[in-house]
């Protein structure tokens, strides 16, 4: 067994003695838990408490594993026995992808295939692109089910409408890895998913309520609605504005346009004549909100983003005052990992938690990426890989 899977099966075990099944050890009393939600009732169908609570408490959660390979890092993972799938190579491992329709998801795709060349049992990698519609991966997933995949690996591009395409995955008796945004069904061999997004609201909108003075005036900017990740990361956010007195005067959604989000910045400061704080739900178009302000003459406010490239360099040359709740694209790595792990009949975590680095101005420095492209993530522990910089556009 390799030494990894080792550490993480002595931490499971741990956790399984240790700890109750409800709260993970190391987080916060049940009192905290009830307090954060006493003043502050959620609003969403995908609001899940018991998520809520795991979440903010895994924040401060050490995960086993190597620290230098996060990507191999679990937190409090408990295993999944998968002698049946177990098969000699060559395989033929297929990914039903939600789309590229984001620079998040293009540095993730590129990490992913570096990945797979890693692994020379991998004998045909097939890919399929859902261009953002869910009508078409569920046609995708169909499909593959006939072209003799020997695992599935997906990324669902909404929750609801893509869970009873899993569970068709699943019932053909093909291995299933689902990551980056989840389903409604635990059928899959392995879920793949940093902390969360209850994490990733909680970390930022408290950084931004942290910056400006009690009821100031915050502008929450959205992708698009009902995809679980991101209705989570709103709905703490929202929940931790609530708490510290925070006027969110608006949460519009931005379908991920730079123009758009310029244009419902600078009607919002028209209407409001400035702004104590802006939140986003992604980080893709952070630049473009800054550049509203810049634009209009007005201060940039507490403000956060994610590790996109621009962002970051932008932030450290303006002094801004930011954070980066990151969402990182290691992930894309780790779930080629489970899909070999799988068919090599070793045990995964049937929950891979993987940790969730926050960049704030201390750690800063080490996240900016010198001769790489405006898109480029770091967080996607491809530094290390065979092709690096150049295959993900750098210098």
């Amino acid at each position: 067994m390799p030494n990894r899977l080792a550490a993480l099966l002595a931490v499971a075990v741990l956790s399984l003695t240790a700890c109750s099944t409800t709260r993970p050890a190391g987080g916060p009393p049940a009192s905290s838990a009830a307090a954060t939600t006493a003043s502050a009732q959620p609003t969403s169908q995908f609001f899940d408490q018991a998520a809520y609570d795991k979440q903010l408490a895994w924040r401060k959660a050490t995960p086993a594993g190597d620290p230098s390979k996060p990507w191999l890092q679990a937190i409090e993972p408990q295993m999944a026995d998968t002698a049946k799938f177990k098969k000699p190579g060559p395989w033929h491992v297929c990914f039903s992808n939600a789309g590229v329709g984001n620079p998040w998801r293009v540095t993730g795709l590129t990490t992913m295939k570096e990945e797979v060349k890693l692994h020379k049992e991998i004998g045909e990698f097939t890919v399929v692109d859902a261009e953002g519609k869910d009508d078409k991966q569920i046609s995708d997933i169909s499909d593959l089910l006939g072209k003799k995949c020997d695992a599935m690996i997906i990324s669902p591009n909404t929750t609801a409408a893509l869970t009873p395409a899993v569970e068709k995955a699943c019932q053909s008796g093909v291995p299933v890895v689902v990551f980056d945004r989840g389903v409604t069904t635990d059928c899959p061999v392995s879920f793949v998913h940093p902390i969360g997004g209850y994490a990733f609201g909680a970390d930022s909108a408290e950084f931004i309520a942290s910056k400006m003075p009690k009821g100031g005036k915050v502008l929450a900017l959205r992708i698009l609605p009902g995809v679980d990740v991101l209705e989570n990361r709103w709905e703490a956010a929202r929940l931790t504005f609530q708490q510290a007195g925070a006027n969110v005067v608006g949460a519009e959604f931005t379908d991920g346009d730079p123009a758009k989000v310029k244009t419902i910045v600078s009607d919002y400061l028209q209407r409001f004549g400035d702004l104590d704080g802006v939140w986003m739900d992604a980080g893709a178009t952070t630049v473009a909100a800054v550049e509203a302000f810049q634009d209009a003459g007005k201060p940039v406010p507490p403000i956060n983003g994610e590790d996109q490239q621009d962002f970051l360099a932008l932030w450290q040359k303006d002094k801004l005052t930011a954070m980066a709740a990151t969402y990182p694209v290691y992930q894309w790595r780790t779930a080629v990992i489970a899909a070999t792990d799988i068919l090599s009949g070793e045990q995964v975590p049937k929950e891979w938690v993987l940790p969730e680095p926050v960049i704030t101005d201390q750690n800063l420095a080490q996240y900016v990426t010198p001769n790489m492209p405006p898109l480029f993530y770091p967080t996607c522990g491809c530094q290390d890989m065979p092709g690096f910089p150049q295959t993900w556009g750098g210098k």
